[in-house]
């Protein structure tokens, strides 16, 4: 049985509207019928939008929504699969949360990212949404239980913007796609804005009665049909933006750029269909072209900067070689590998997956992953990372990570976090571009009115030209081209930030504290004593010593790996954060870790240095001397810092005398030792409550609580998988110094951002009053608007061209004391 329908057709689309039908719209305090939630969607986001007028003013329906969309609805519905959605959907933390990368067509400034965050924050079910503007990739997580992926995807493609599931080669070939596109449509502005010039220059250049009526005519028709391609093709981007704009409220650049090339073409097309009034077709093809010129270099020098995070993207092979359990080699598909394959890379290959090297000894270009440019030798033994190239010799490696979980995926995993906040100035420059757009178009409608009375002939350039000149595209460029160069110019030189805050907070930092072991030591724990007590051998000890470390990831036990004994298996065993390990041992309670740990009373150890207790059931049975040589470069990035004006500070939970021993020896005046983490979080909010800004370097589980303190945490390239998702920023190279970089670039990213920003907001304030007095024509201004935002480019583009200076020596700047 069909619906009834009531009297009262839909108020936005017509048709009629079932009844009991519960859908309406509020308009002037008057409630009208809707015929279906789509219209309701479209209604209330125009109303909601301020663009109620549409209503008062438009000429005839429009389509209903649910049918537009009806046909996509298959479309969509097929990502809700589960078994396609494993391979681009994974878990998101513990509460049952999901995340994918998607892929977005369309987008063209950071008000489209804007656009896009805002409209999906808004849904039920999404936790967070963040748009890589550079790479056009959009990292979202949701509560799959309140919102499906299907749902998502036809929210992005109503506002605008179609998405797909991000694949390193399909968004290569889209980008790519995209680019020549607008090659192509520079191409047709370029030579419509030549041609429509030779025509219009006889014009301009001539007396009266020198070109007579019928060539005049002639001109302006070959003008109207050489214009008429460059704004259907060449700007057809900017009206699609436009539209999109207006439908969902929110006013970009791209709306008075629009108006401006719109209006000239229709008011110059209208002339020359009535022959009256002035053309103007010379000016929409030369600041199309202009304008085009502009955001192709723009996007060029923005992919340039960020060329490095898709090219992680794809940097593991397509193909490996597994050795099969006979001895047989089978190539496959590098996405097949898994845990506890055997993989034979060969010279010149690449490695598939993360691993241990079981065989062979080789040199390996890690340059794409650390910005390390001199190849690493790995031998029996050591891990190796995917993405790696192999230089010299065969090597066959167990693999431990494939795929998703393989390091070079988490890496890229986290430079899109990286996007998911932005600095306190990128969203000052957001929020002023959004609402600049709605003041201009306010002031351009004044300048209009006025010049209405003053000079109706001058009246449309005078508009064309406040509209073009004061186009807030230099304001809108002014952080995201800062952010991404600076970004890039770290992620060249092995530091990748993976929260984009870290950035401007990294730049105001007072105070740099240190962990001891693995960050500003090598984390390469050598055991060279062992002194046991009574009966129990040195060998035992160390077997015992070995069989309790044997499921730690701490730096000290891959000091004891060597000494394993496979008939001794500890149980029950049970880590105390900076103290030690204890556990169960043929029928024994065994400790190893600090004296005062491991036993009872006080235990004095046999000389300095560091020394580990082993005992049993309280009793002491064995010392255990270790050596950790410090890394090449901590003396030389200790100086650097100081002298670049930074306190810093050495926190550890090692002994007193071995910490004292490496202060001293970096001379580092400040330094706690035998401190636990709940200790160092201590100091932490202690120096952070006299008003410093505090970067933390840590590498250990046990540096987690106070790398989650910190203002700024920074994890080694060896640190732990949690410590990694704890940090602020990652170290990928091994190098101190790298630290100090990070401090000079992030400080060199923010004044660039603040010159950027002035830049742009003196242009637009003294811009503007120079086109409504009439003294800039519409070519002027479509050439200093492009300029302008070239020049907040170029200056951005200066980071990627950033050269450490020298640190200076020690007493020509002032270390800032808390």
């Amino acid at each position: 049985m069909s619906d009834v329908t009531t009297a009262a057709p839909c108020y936005h689309c017509g048709n009629p509207v079932p009844a009991g039908a519960p859908w309406t719209i509020t308009l002037d305090e008057e409630t009208l019928p809707l015929c279906c939630p789509g219209c309701e969607a479209v209604a209330h986001a125009i109303v909601d939008g301020g663009l109620e007028s549409y209503y008062r003013y438009r000429t005839e329906l429009p389509e209903r929504p649910d049918e537009r969309q009806a046909a996509k609805a298959d479309t969509w519905s097929v990502f809700d699969d589960p078994g396609l959605q494993a391979q681009f959907v994974h878990p998101d933390g513990d509460e049952g949360n999901v995340k994918a990368t998607l892929a977005i067509e369309g987008i063209t400034c950071a008000a489209c990212a804007w656009l896009i965050e805002h409209r999906l924050n808004a849904l039920p079910g999404i936790v967070s949404s963040a748009v890589n503007l550079t790479h056009h990739r959009l990292r979202v997580s949701w509560d799959p239980l309140q919102l499906k992926l299907s749902q998502l995807l036809a929210e992005l493609a109503a506002i605008g913007y179609d998405a797909q599931p991000y694949e390193p080669d399909q968004a290569q070939a889209r980008l790519q796609h995209e680019e020549r596109m607008n090659v192509r449509r520079l191409i047709i502005a370029a030579v419509g804005m030549m041609q429509v010039m030779m025509f219009s220059i006889p014009i301009y250049v001539s007396g009266p009665g020198e070109i007579s009526d019928d060539f005049y005519a002639l001109f302006h028709w070959l003008s109207f049909a050489l214009a008429t391609p460059v704004v259907f093709f060449s700007a057809q981007p900017f009206f699609r933006n436009a539209l999109r704009d207006l439908r969902t409220g929110v006013l970009g650049m791209d709306v008075p750029v629009s108006l401006a090339i719109g209006g000239a073409y229709l008011a110059s097309s209208y002339a020359v269909l009535f022959n009256v009034g002035e053309v103007y077709f010379d000016s929409v093809a030369m600041f199309t072209f202009f304008l085009l010129f502009g955001r192709y270099v723009e996007g060029r020098a923005r992919r340039r900067s960020g060329h490095s995070g898709n090219a992680l993207s794809g940097v593991l092979p397509i193909s490996a070689t597994r050795l099969e359990s006979d001895g047989s080699e089978r190539i496959l598909p590098a996405s097949e590998l898994t845990p506890g394959d055997r993989v034979l890379i060969k010279p010149g290959h690449g490695v598939p997956a993360d691993g241990i090297i079981e065989e062979g000894e080789s040199s390996l270009d890690e340059s794409m992953l650390t910005g390390e440019y001199l190849p690493a030798t790995r031998r029996v033994g050591d891990p190796i990372t995917g993405g790696s190239q192999n230089m010299e010799n065969p090597l066959v490696i167990r693999v431990t990570h494939a795929g998703r979980d393989a390091r070079v995926a988490g890496i890229v995993d986290l430079t899109d976090r990286a996007f998911a906040s932005r600095p306190r100035l990128a969203q000052m420059a957001a929020r002023m571009a959004h609402l600049f757009v709605l003041r201009l178009l306010v002031v351009t409608a004044c300048v209009t009115i006025a010049w209405w009375f003053i000079d109706p002939s001058r009246m449309l350039w005078v508009l064309l030209s406040v509209l073009v000149v004061t186009c807030p595209c230099a304001l809108a460029l002014a952080t995201p081209a800062a952010l991404t160069a600076g970004h890039g110019q770290l992620r060249k030189r092995g530091v990748l930030i993976t929260r984009a805050d870290a950035m401007e907070t990294l730049s105001n930092v007072t105070r740099v504290i240190f962990d001891k072991t693995g960050t500003l030591t090598r984390g390469e724990m050598h055991l060279t004593q062992t002194q046991p007590f009574g009966e129990l051998t040195a060998e035992r000890a160390r077997a015992i010593a070995a069989a309790l470390e044997a499921h730690s990831e701490h730096p000290i036990a891959r000091a004891f790996r060597p000494f394993r004994d496979a008939t001794l298996q500890a149980k029950d065993i049970h880590s105390h954060t900076g103290q030690g390990l204890e556990g169960s041992l043929n029928g024994a309670r065994w400790r190893l870790g600090k004296p005062e740990f491991a036993m009872e009373g006080t235990i004095t150890a046999p000389a300095r240095g560091q020394w580990l207790l082993l005992s049993e059931n309280g009793a002491p049975r064995a010392w255990f001397g270790l050596h950790d040589g410090v890394r090449d470069d901590a003396a030389a990035t200790i100086k650097a810092l100081q002298a670049q004006g930074l306190s810093v500070e050495l926190l550890s939970g090692d002994t007193q005398d071995a910490v004292e021993s490496l202060a001293d020896q970096l001379k580092i005046a400040t330094w706690h030792a035998g401190i636990s983490p709940e200790g160092k979080l201590a100091r932490m909010k202690e120096l952070q409550t006299a008003g410093e800004t505090v970067v933390m370097i840590g590498d250990g589980i046990n540096d987690v609580p106070v790398l989650a303190g910190a203002d700024v945490a920074i994890a080694m390239n060896g640190a732990t998988d949690l410590a990694r998702t704890r940090a602020d920023a990652v170290l990928l190279s091994p190098r101190l110094m790298r630290i100090f970089e990070a401090i000079e670039i992030s400080r060199a990213t923010r004044r660039i951002m603040r010159q950027n920003m002035i830049w742009s907001v003196c242009y637009n304030f003294s811009a503007l009053p120079l086109a409504a007095m009439g003294l800039v024509p519409p070519w002027l201004a479509a050439i200093g608007m492009s300029l302008s935002s070239l020049v907040v480019v170029g200056n951005a583009l200066r980071l990627s061209r950033w050269r450490s200076q020298p640190a200076p020596t020690l007493g020509t700047s002032t270390p800032v004391t808390a």
